[in-house]
């Protein structure tokens, strides 16, 4: 059984669906044929202030239950979409058009591994006793109260569940807000934590595009924003949230570099290059779009990577799962990545292969390889989020390292090689909050998830999502008199 892609209603409040047909209109275009395939509604102030006040209703009850008790419903939660991945999966496909070759395997589980993890910590969220002689401290671990959290469109049910599984362990509730480009998915979320015994509120999704997430951000019964966009979009949201002197995650873009030494395993590089700018069709934040090449390889690389490609790549209907390759996310999207391919090969980068917009319905683009980039391009300095690579070469360890790092993003970096000594040295000089060793875009939930520089601030995932969702008290105990000067 399969879920309708029109849902019950636009928005998920209180713990049922709610309609606001006032809301300005918000359709749902499948991007593989191009036909909208659902319509919503965009949330008015009416709906968004419904979800505060029944956040703010549900999660000080919440707080007040055990952490177990708290863990046992994202546990419930988990198992549930495990059930149903199937279903959610082709849901996802419908609404971002990526391959369900790729959703039954990243996007669903990977909340359900969110849910369940966090589920596990809830539990375990206590202080710590501090002796001070006679005297003694302790800290209190507490929720920050309603969190609004901002989803991106490439994956909408993994951020859903990234956000809200950490916020609801801590004890907090909160306020989701989809992409507007994929609306569908966070409602099966909402719908999933209502069934596992979430209290009705506690997480809560309205639809809209800016407008709606900029009420969200400023409304001031929100105590925190996380986002995950751009860096253009978390420049402008971390400055709103400043303002109210909200907690913030951002989770934003990157131009991240990908370095293969010529002692590397060419095979294993040549699949990490491919996971690492076509997997989505290219629209991954951490992505290693740029992919340094020891001189001394080059030619062995590109020559492994384009046979790949002109035998592997299985372009197609999204919901057969022997497609490896979608259409981008949207026809805005498709313009922009074929934008950023015709000026490359204006400025003087030379395209090996594919680049053309596919002859076929949807908004389809042939993965595309770039040889004789330079650093100064445009396509080497600017996000381009399709399934777009920029090969550039090198000459040594001290070179690749400085130009790895000459960018204003730092979300993430990989190094390809034999030499472990080298590896982590590599690592350690990389200016990126997640790197990888001989491997590429592997984020288990166990492991902090996150960037530095213009990529954001904060961490999702593993235990240092805690600290992002809660805050600490100290209590000071005395236990004898108190000295005063008079």
């Amino acid at each position: 059984m399969s879920y309708d892609p029109q849902p019950a209603a636009s928005h998920h409040v209180s713990g049922e669906y709610l309609e606001d047909a006032g809301g300005e209109a918000l359709p749902v275009i499948y991007p593989a044929t191009g036909e909208e395939i659902a319509r919503l509604h965009m949330a008015t102030p009416e709906v968004i202030d419904r979800a505060f006040t029944a956040a703010e209703a549900a999660q000080r009850d919440w707080a007040r239950l055990p952490g177990v008790e708290r863990g046992r419903v994202l546990r419930r939660a988990a198992d549930l979409i495990r059930a149903r991945n199937r279903e959610l999966s082709e849901l996802e496909t419908r609404d971002t058009g990526k391959p369900l070759q790729e959703t039954l395997v990243a996007d669903a589980t990977s909340a359900a591994d969110a849910l369940e993890y966090f589920g596990g910590l809830a539990a375990t969220l206590t202080g710590e006793h501090i002796p001070l002689g006679a005297d003694w401290a302790y800290t209190i671990r507490e929720p920050l109260g309603v969190c609004v959290g901002l989803g991106a469109w490439n994956y909408p049910t993994q951020i859903a569940a990234w956000k809200a599984a950490p916020a609801l362990a801590c004890g907090n509730a909160m306020v989701f807000k989809p992409s507007e480009t994929t609306p569908l998915c966070a409602l099966k979320l909402a719908e999933i934590l209502t069934e596992a015994g979430a209290p009705a509120g506690l997480f809560n999704v309205v639809q809209g595009a800016g407008a709606v997430g900029e009420a969200l951000v400023t409304d001031p019964r929100a105590a925190k924003v996380s986002l995950t966009g751009s860096a253009r979009t978390g420049k402008h949201v971390y400055a709103l949230a400043a303002r109210g002197m909200k907690h913030v995650t951002m989770e934003l873009g990157g131009k991240s570099p990908l370095v293969i030494f010529d002692d590397a395993d060419v095979e294993n590089a040549v699949s990490a290059a491919i996971n690492g700018n076509f997997y989505s069709s290219g629209q991954i934040c951490s992505n290693g779009t740029r992919v340094f090449v020891q001189k001394g390889i080059e030619a062995a690389f590109l020559a492994r990577l384009t046979a790949r490609m002109s035998s592997g790549i299985v372009m197609g209907d999204p919901l057969d799962e022997a497609t490896n390759i979608g259409p981008l996310v949207s026809e805005r999207q498709m313009g922009q990545v074929l934008g950023f391919i015709d000026r490359a090969k204006k400025g003087g980068a030379r395209l090996v292969i594919g680049g053309a917009r596919a002859d076929r319905p949807g908004w389809f683009v042939e993965p595309a390889v770039f040889t004789d980039v330079t650093d100064g391009m445009e396509i080497a300095r600017e996000e381009v989020f399709g399934p777009v690579m920029s090969v550039l070469t090198f000459e040594d360890e001290a070179e690749a390292v400085t130009r790895a790092n000459a960018t204003e993003y730092g979300l993430a970096a990989g190094v390809f090689t034999a030499d472990l000594a080298r590896a982590h040295r590599v690592v350690s000089a990389f200016r990126a909050g997640t790197c990888w060793i001989n491997t590429y875009n592997l984020t288990p939930v166990e492991m902090p998830f996150g960037g530095v520089k213009a990529s954001g601030l904060g961490r999702e995932n593993a235990r240092a999502a805690i600290e992002h969702y809660s805050q600490l008290k100290s209590v000071y105990v005395a236990m004898g008199g108190v000295d005063a000067p008079f």
